[in-house]
């Protein structure tokens, strides 16, 4: 459905080191797809990518990070819609054969994220919180009204909710029926960051899922937090790219309490400039790893989206929840074209 995320992917320096490390307290699974892209998979299917982040993206300042895809009922036009409205068009839009659709856009306050249209049946996040996939998407940026009236505009986003984080700080919580996520505006303390998305990943127990990832390299970036319904944490994987950890208690969280509980505000390594230079790469894996999932049935097909980002703060519990951007997009979206075919 438009307006509802649809896959995600992790660009990591080291990605074997990766695939060892995540499962360990998400349960995921990963199937490869050839020798530069693995899909994550989590009930055996694919959700989201992991490719590797090499030394071309690294000369442009591209870090270890997680970046979300929205699914749209026309790539073009949301394209075209997201200039229009200060918007930038980073990657694309760019075809996918026999898959699907994409590109990567930055909205005007510089925060990158992708857009994909499938070509079969959407498998997108309807909000429900499922353990093992990301349930809360969270924005921090220098203009949060600005930003909410081009994403609500983009993708019909409906608010849901507001809290104060104090100063006059406001926590906004939007979806579309159900909560997908949060944004902030950002703090003094963290003005040195551009805006960026950050992913949560639902699990059954976050203090179990922090003691296993921490033990594994992970570092803390937010000490775990209880919220009402629930407990967050956002952490740092061993080779840099931030995520969040989202957790709820017996009983899960309402809209009302999910709304008085406090985002957090932790630095996370993986952000700035991770946003618009990932273009190629994540097109590349997006476009493996689509095809492959168009070849593996319907919920493959949503899997066709991937790119950049990380960052930190802490909202709900009631629905927890990258960016991308590199090179010449067009140009490997047609290699990767012709080399699956």
């Amino acid at each position: 459905m438009h307006g509802q995320f649809i896959w995600y992917e992790l660009t990591t320096p080291d990605p074997d080191a990766a695939q060892k490390f995540y499962p360990r307290f998400t349960g995921w699974g990963t199937q490869k797809f050839d020798s530069d892209y693995s899909m994550w998979t989590t009930g055996g299917a694919p959700f989201a990518g992991i490719f590797r982040l090499g030394p071309e993206m690294r000369a442009q300042g591209v870090p270890p990070n997680w970046m979300p895809y929205v699914e749209t009922n026309d790539v073009g036009k949301t394209a075209e819609l997201a200039g229009s409205l200060g918007g930038k068009v980073v990657t694309g839009p760019t075809d996918i054969p026999g898959t699907g659709r994409f590109a990567v856009l930055q909205d005007p306050q510089g925060a990158v994220f992708g857009i994909y249209k499938p070509n079969g049946q959407s498998q997108a996040w309807d909000g429900t919180p499922v353990v093992g996939r990301f349930s809360w998407h969270e924005l921090m940026t220098t203009d949060w009204k600005a930003a909410w009236e081009f994403y609500q505009k983009l993708f019909g986003w409906e608010r849901q909710g507001e809290m104060d984080m104090g100063g006059g700080n406001l926590y906004a919580m939007w979806g579309k029926g159900r909560m997908f996520g949060g944004m902030f505006d950002r703090p003094p303390e963290m003005s040195s960051m551009q805006p960026f998305w950050l992913v949560y990943i639902h699990v059954k127990d976050v203090g179990k899922a922090m003691d296993i990832a921490t033990k594994a390299g992970a570092f803390v970036q937010r000490p775990r937090l209880e919220i009402p319904g629930g407990t967050i944490a956002i952490l740092g994987d061993p080779q840099g790219a931030g995520f969040a950890l989202h957790d709820l208690s017996a009983g899960g969280m309402s809209a009302a309490s999910a709304a008085k509980a406090p985002p957090s505000r932790a630095k996370s390594k993986s952000t700035s400039k991770a946003r618009s230079a990932k273009k190629p790469a994540a097109k590349k894996a997006v476009k493996k790893a689509a095809k492959k999932a168009a070849k593996k049935g319907g919920s493959k097909s949503a899997k066709k989206t991937t790119r950049t980002a990380s960052r930190a703060a802490t909202k709900s519990a009631k629905k927890s929840g990258r960016k991308p951007a590199r090179k010449s997009a067009r140009k490997s979206a047609k290699k990767s074209a012709k080399r699956r075919r």
